[in-house]
């Protein structure tokens, strides 16, 4: 494993604080702070859930990879979608360019901080549950991480210094 640091990525399920810990971790670094639904946002001038809505989930995720596979940064902390994961091209290039962390989050604490998964634009199959998104997700999520952090009975503060921790390594 040989990770750029320049740039440090966080991947994992929707609700695993990806947005939080980054934005915490920029100031602390000193770098830039990017999330990856936000861009898609300002790009398409629409919310996740009007996408999803409106392309699909398919075209959606092709959508995400499309816009995060064209991320240039440098100094940056990003924070991507929970399903950025399926982007096979998008999640190649953000490991060339960065560290690619995967906050781990067991499921009963995602069931309380995500409440409705589609107004939040969750990606997700009719019918799925979110112990079953997580069984598709999470093998993704290890696959494509340089570094995993369990974060289930951490902190913000913790995980902050168990990422800066890693890092240092």
């Amino acid at each position: 494993m040989n990770p750029n640091t320049d740039n440090i990525t966080f991947i994992g399920m929707p609700g695993a604080g990806k947005s939080t810990v980054g934005v915490v971790l920029a100031k602390v670094l000193g770098y830039r702070f990017l999330d990856t639904d936000l861009k898609i946002q300002e790009q398409t001038g629409k919310r996740l859930h009007e996408l999803i809505e409106e392309y699909g989930n398919e075209g959606f995720l092709e959508l995400e990879n499309k816009v995060n596979a064209q991320i240039t940064a440098s100094r940056t902390v990003i924070a991507t979608g929970g399903s950025a994961v399926y982007g096979k091209e998008a999640m190649e290039h953000l490991r060339e360019i960065s560290t690619v962390i995967y906050l781990k989050l067991p499921s009963e604490q995602l069931y309380t901080r995500l409440g409705d998964l589609n107004e939040r634009g969750v990606v997700i199959k009719s019918g799925q549950t979110l112990l079953g998104l997580m069984e598709e997700r999470c093998p993704l999520y290890e696959k494509y991480a340089h570094l995993t952090i369990d974060t289930g009975k951490m902190e913000l503060k913790e995980i902050v210094d168990a990422v800066l921790s890693k890092l240092r390594k």
